[in-house]
């Protein structure tokens, strides 16, 4: 299969490729800057994804080719004290949600004539559990969390709107994994936290069992149904 992952120098964007890659699929590693992807051996883009005229850039090397699976994993986060209740800026909602939402939708709308052309094409978002409003019970991160609820709002939206097509929507929460992402190093400290590989291999079982039956669904890594 033809597969394009984002985020892909670092953390689960970068795991996920490389077990695709041991698959053997056909992988497209996509991020900002050169880096760790490089490394993998396969075709590789340079794309901001917070530039439209970058991500059209990219849509037009995939032009009269079909895409059978996107995967929309690149994500940032604010430092947990940046983003309190009483410290969180307009800058940082915009940059987080520039990165976290904007960008997977906007990725998928350039893309999406090449998704259209595989015989069973999927879309797969990076979410999060704190992006859950049902499941919130301790508060703050308020540029992440709402960034990623939004992102939940979307992938429902997309899969309403692309399940007559046949386009499966996965909506993914990858857990507590040791990654860049959380720059306090808490994360890493937590017993519950896994490298980036075991999350992706778990999150990419995930993608390959979803049919269009259970598009527009939010899984956790380890299998069950996550609330809205």
């Amino acid at each position: 299969m033809r597969i394009l992952v984002t985020g892909a120098n670092s953390g689960i964007g970068l795991a996920f490729a490389q077990t695709l890659l041991d698959e053997g699929h056909e992988v497209h590693a996509v991020d900002i800057a050169s880096g760790a992807m490089d490394e993998l051996g396969c075709a590789t883009y340079q794309c901001d994804l917070t530039s439209p005229k970058s991500m059209a850039s990219l849509a037009e090397a995939f032009r009269g080719r079909p895409l059978d699976i996107l995967l929309n994993v690149a994500g940032v986060m604010a430092g947990h004290e940046s983003d309190g209740l009483s410290t969180v800026t307009e800058s940082t909602l915009a940059q987080t949600f520039s990165t976290n939402t904007f960008a997977p939708l906007l990725l998928t709308q350039a893309l999406l004539p090449s998704l259209l052309q595989s015989a069973s094409p999927k879309i797969g978002l990076m979410s999060s559990r704190v992006g859950s409003i049902a499941d919130n019970t301790s508060g703050g991160s308020y540029a992440y969390r709402s960034s990623k609820a939004a992102l939940n709002s979307i992938g429902k939206s997309m899969a309403c709107d692309l399940k007559d097509k046949g386009v499966v929507v996965i909506l993914m929460h990858p857990g507590y994994v040791k990654t860049a992402l959380d720059k306090s190093g808490r994360t890493h400290q937590m017993k519950e936290a896994v490298e980036p590989r075991e999350a992706a291999e778990k999150l990419w079982k995930i993608c390959k069992a979803k049919k269009i039956e259970e598009t527009g669904k939010f899984w956790h890594r380890e299998g069950q149904e996550l609330p809205w």
